[in-house]
């Protein structure tokens, strides 16, 4: 599961390099603990010209053919094993898939006793990279209001992750980020796999991380572990 995303770095380098049909997005404060139901940055490729956009969408899908999104349930993952088949996913993975630029994420550890422990994953590098999600658009029956909303596939945990979790976000390489925007590319089912353990680091974080309240920097400074013998997770 990818329940909490960082989206800290300025719009520019939240593009991950790509050329925008807008290179001025709308300006957004430094988001440290992106929450499901806020809107955070996406891109996307538009199906007519082929050109890219960063826009902010919420975060929660809501698929096209529901009739009343108030009270159903909006997905913030999609199981990479399942979202060609399943009816909430597989209209928006065959059509309107999306890159959600983050600086890291965050993912919790069970430590007995029903406790959870936070933890912040980045790359060693720290440079911002895409997870792979889903769009989706919703007309509001009555205004005729567009609703678009997202969500994050996830797959199991690679050697990084599984000390905390079994799961971990798709991660798309940038080589790959035309294949995955695409809507006329084949089923890029063969990006759906954990992404390389080595490139990627993770640190215990304060409970603060929590609440989405809380959006601010010290966020992402290290905890100490509890025990001195802990095992060390920055691999």
């Amino acid at each position: 599961m990818c329940g909490r995303i960082i989206q800290a770095s300025p719009a520019e380098l939240l593009a991950l390099g790509l050329m925008l049909e807008d290179m001025q997005p709308e300006p957004a404060a430094p988001c440290f603990n992106g929450a499901p139901g806020q809107a955070l940055w996406v891109i996307r490729q538009h199906p007519q010209t082929g050109r890219y956009h960063l826009d902010r969408l919420l975060w929660g899908l809501v698929p096209s053919w529901v009739r009343d999104p108030s009270g159903g349930r909006k997905p913030i993952n999609a199981k990479a094993e399942t979202v060609r088949s399943l009816p909430s996913f597989r209209e928006a993975y065959a059509r309107r898939r999306c890159l959600v630029p983050v600086d890291g994420f965050f993912e919790w550890q069970q430590t007995g006793g029903g406790t959870r422990r936070p933890h912040a994953i980045a790359m060693r590098d720290r440079a911002p990279f895409a997870l792979a999600g889903l769009w989706e658009n919703w007309r509001h029956p009555e205004t005729g209001g567009w609703v678009r909303t997202f969500c994050i596939l996830t797959t199991e945990a690679n050697a990084c992750l599984a000390a905390i979790h079994a799961r971990m976000p798709v991660i798309i390489p940038p080589e790959a980020y035309g294949r995955w925007l695409s809507p006329e590319e084949r089923d890029p089912a063969e990006l759906l796999k954990p992404y390389p353990a080595e490139a990627m680091t993770l640190w215990p974080v304060s409970t603060r991380v929590n609440s989405p309240a809380y959006d601010d920097a010290a966020l992402l400074e290290p905890e100490p572990q509890p025990h001195a013998a802990a095992v060390d997770l920055l691999i």
